[in-house]
């Protein structure tokens, strides 16, 4: 699976350095100079960092084969990318990848199966993003990823057990 890990957004100066919008949580390995990146659309690349800075809270990156601003403005909006195989393991046990999450099946704590993970949110409080199934089919559910609610997660078994409390899942059950 392809992971967008920035995306380029414009021009910085003359001399072909590009800003661009981080989307991962390791942007000093995952951007560094040297590492090679594939893009999207594929025809842009890959490209090879050959330099990579901050600049008033922005990342500023330079490519092999990029030399001045015009060459930099046809890569305006390409999408870095990595493939998931190439990320290392998480060494904590309880923390995942959204792509790891996306997918899996959610059920209750009687086994009653409540939709699968379509998305992951981070604004403050992470979110599972859960399409309905059954009596909740086409809506969407969203589900505080927090152990008291979230007790299991089995990536090998392609399944979540959450425990939600009373109104969560059901606004007319709440208390």
């Amino acid at each position: 699976m392809q992971l967008v890990v920035g995306r380029i957004t414009r021009p910085h100066g003359v001399h072909g350095e590009l800003a661009v919008e981080v989307r991962t949580d390791d942007p000093e390995l995952r951007l560094a100079a040297g590492a090679v990146l594939v893009t999207e659309p594929a025809a842009a690349g890959p490209l090879t960092v050959t330099r990579a800075r901050w600049h008033s809270g922005k990342l500023l990156m330079s490519f092999d084969g990029v030399p001045d601003r015009d060459a930099a403005d046809q890569l305006r909006g390409v999408l870095l990318v990595v493939d998931s195989a190439e990320l290392e393991d998480i060494a904590d046990p309880d923390e995942f990848r959204d792509h790891q999450l996306i997918g899996l099946a959610v059920y209750g704590p009687d086994g009653e199966h409540v939709g699968e993970v379509t998305d992951v949110l981070h604004s403050g409080q992470d979110l599972l993003i859960i399409a309905g199934t059954g009596a909740r089919a086409g809506e969407e559910i969203m589900i505080p990823f927090v152990a008291q609610i979230v007790p299991e997660v089995d990536l090998a078994g392609g399944r979540i057990v959450i425990d939600p409390p009373a109104g969560l899942l059901d606004p007319e059950d709440a208390l």
